[in-house]
């Protein structure tokens, strides 16, 4: 019965039924501050869920804050890991809520992030295993946000290293792997071939480029999804954006398994490759 919970709610987090994913993280305001007034959370999340999302991202607070029929035709994952830019170390993560506490808010997943390379990793990664464990007992989805970061990382987008943590993941429970994107973009298909569950694409270009010609190149080597969240709700018509990146990941732009897709996703990578050629 549970393991049929998962997946029922695994379902739910795509809004097509294709197994592919457009997440929008909103869980900054806890990390740098307001992302946008008080007084407009409810409109950013209208326009998410018109735009087209399949999920939104956040932390356990603000899930209670706003109306449950905003989210008529939207998953809401809660965030269980938290830290601040004001702390003596911002690659340090800690639990602040659990797999219960996201049951009782209506959750469809949650998600856990851990800092390879940081120097609390130990206790993230132990915290990733307890996470996984509840969730496995509960038939909830998760997600785990993995990213190379700390002292002891000298390339955060070497493929071999963004597999390795798409392994860590899998290998301590995860249903999902959030990480970075590797340089050059082609080589993003090494980590999802060698990862074994489904790999999600973080964050936007990092040379500020067009976002939408970024997530299709991504899309194209294998990913299963986007997970964007700074630039959309800073756009200043985030449904649109939303839309546009929904038919991105759902409209058929990138293999999957590996597969580099079309020779359209392929010139695609081409010419993304080519845009963001000497950014690090």
């Amino acid at each position: 019965m549970l393991k049929t919970g998962k997946q029922l709610r695994l379902r739910r987090l795509s809004l097509a039924g294709d197994d592919r994913h457009l997440f929008v993280p909103l869980d900054h305001s806890v990390s740098d501050g307001p992302i946008v007034p008080a007084d407009k959370w409810d409109d950013l999340l209208r326009a998410l869920v018109a735009g087209g999302a399949d999920g939104i991202i956040v932390h356990k607070g603000r899930a209670r804050s706003f109306a449950p029929d905003i989210l008529k035709s939207c998953a809401l994952v809660v965030h269980l890991s938290a830290s601040t830019s004001c702390s003596a170390d911002v690659n340090a993560k800690v639990l602040v809520s659990d797999v219960e506490e996201a049951l009782t808010l209506g959750a469809d997943a949650v998600s856990v992030h851990v800092n390879i390379g940081s120097d609390t990793e130990a206790q993230q990664l132990a915290d990733l295993g307890a996470v996984a464990r509840s969730c496995d007992a509960w038939g909830m989805p998760l997600i785990a946000m993995v990213y190379p970061r700390g002292p002891r990382i000298e390339d955060p987008r070497d493929p071999g290293l963004l597999a390795h943590l798409a392994n860590v993941a899998a290998d301590l429970g995860a249903d999902m792997v959030k990480t970075s994107v590797a340089l050059p973009i082609e080589r993003m298909a090494e980590v999802v071939a060698n990862s074994p569950i489904p790999v999600l694409a973080a964050g936007g270009p990092p040379d500020g480029s067009d976002l939408v010609e970024y997530g299709a190149a991504v899309m194209a080597t294998g990913c299963r999804g986007l997970a964007v969240g700074r630039r959309i709700f800073s756009s200043p018509t985030p449904a649109a954006l939303v839309s546009r990146l929904s038919a991105v990941v759902h409209g058929g732009g990138g293999g999957s398994n590996g597969s580099n897709g079309s020779n359209t996703d392929g010139m695609r990578m081409a010419n993304y490759s080519t845009i963001v050629a000497g950014v690090a």
